[in-house]
């Protein structure tokens, strides 16, 4: 059993579960992200990360190794994620780090080591369903850690190899089981949202890895100018401060226009949206989209579920959702995740929005 060790609390439980219920298992800890000149940065493997996973690993009595992938993180994640930003859209790199990086690696690994399953400390549960003849991607117990969002990418072959020994367990239980293991496993704080800035000056980041940035118009959405903005890849949809215009209420960014490298903002009630375009869906539930289906859906991973209906489009991959409320500051970039209940039924990312009367044919 090959087990992702990051250092943090979660892993550490997650391996302690697996080597109670009698798995050999080998912990596997990822150096991804590290900044010339800065010692080592706090993505899965920092120095001080790197350092508990070991003594957590000589806790347990099992073998760790740190894979370097470096190289690999910044041409598929890094490099996404500036890219993104740079069409005007807001990117959730550890979505596609999830698929790519620590869950491909982990799976390539174990392949490679004729070794049949991997295991990551994450809150989701993970079943097979004999009826759909497919693995299941459930909620974890905690709700108020469930990861499922994160995990919506994940093909059949990844699932069928992997537990999630954290899934029914909440998180008290889980410090409980930390402490019995000493202070290398508790004495961590939670991990951020986007492990690569730690301070999470996206902006910074993205000027110091040399995104272009032009300045250009802030309209309103008659086309009124109201300002100058600093470089579309700097503004979110949704974004309220820094904007630097004056107005008699509070405005937001409602679109973010690259092929004229405009900014449209407006006041809070103009940031509803009725419907989105997917792409690059990924469905764990179903082989296939063929017919309308209701279902949940969460547009942020911070964001609560709400009911739609998810309709396929011709296009392979794609599909519309159709809120049943509009939503406000839907951002094209991040992942639309459904659900049925505590089933994860899949996602994709959103390309576009509009409100239903600006929905044209091939919207």
């Amino acid at each position: 059993m090959l087990v992702a060790l990051s250092g943090g609390v979660d892993s550490a439980v997650a391996a302690a579960i697996l080597v109670e219920a009698g798995y050999g298992v080998t912990g596997i800890t990822f150096q991804l992200w590290a900044e010339e000149g800065s010692g080592g940065a706090p993505c899965s493997l920092s120095p001080l990360g790197a350092e508990r996973a070991a003594r957590i690993a000589e806790i347990l009595a099992v073998p760790h190794e740190v894979i370097d992938l470096r190289r690999e993180f910044a041409a598929s994640v890094i490099d996404y994620f500036t890219a993104e930003y740079s069409r005007g859209r807001t990117p959730n790199p550890c979505v596609i780090c999830n698929r790519k990086i620590k869950f491909g690696a982990l799976l390539r690994e174990a392949v490679r080591r004729s070794i049949p399953r991997i295991a990551t400390g994450h809150y989701v549960q993970v079943e097979y369903c004999p009826e759909k003849e497919r693995y299941l991607l459930k909620k974890g117990l905690d709700r108020a850690k469930d990861q499922s969002y994160m995990l919506y990418n994940l093909t059949q072959e990844q699932l069928a190899r992997c537990l999630f020994p954290l899934g029914c367990l909440t998180k008290k239980e889980v410090y409980d089981r930390a402490a019995v293991l000493g202070p290398a496993a508790v004495e961590q704080k939670e991990s951020q949202e986007i492990c690569f800035i730690p301070d999470g000056d996206y902006r910074s980041f993205l000027k110091q890895h040399g995104t272009a940035a032009v300045p250009g118009p802030i309209v309103d959405r008659s086309g009124r100018v109201l300002g100058r903005h600093s470089g579309i890849p700097f503004y979110t949809v949704g974004q309220r401060r820094g904007l630097g215009v004056s107005a008699p209420q509070p405005l937001y960014v409602l679109e973010i226009r690259p092929a004229d490298n405009s900014i449209v903002v407006g006041e809070r009630s103009e940031l509803y949206r009725s419907t989105a375009v997917l792409e690059a869906i990924n469905l764990i539930a179903w082989p296939a989209l063929e017919r309308e289906e209701r279902v949940t859906v969460k547009v942020r991973y911070g964001a609560p579920a709400v009911p739609a209906c998810l309709l396929p489009l011709p296009q392979e991959r794609t599909a519309r959702l159709v809120f049943d409320r509009p939503q406000p500051a839907v951002a094209p970039g991040q992942a639309a995740v459904f659900y049925r209940g505590e089933i994860l039924l899949g996602g994709g990312l959103i390309t576009a929005v509009h409100d239903l009367g600006q929905m044209g044919n091939n919207s």
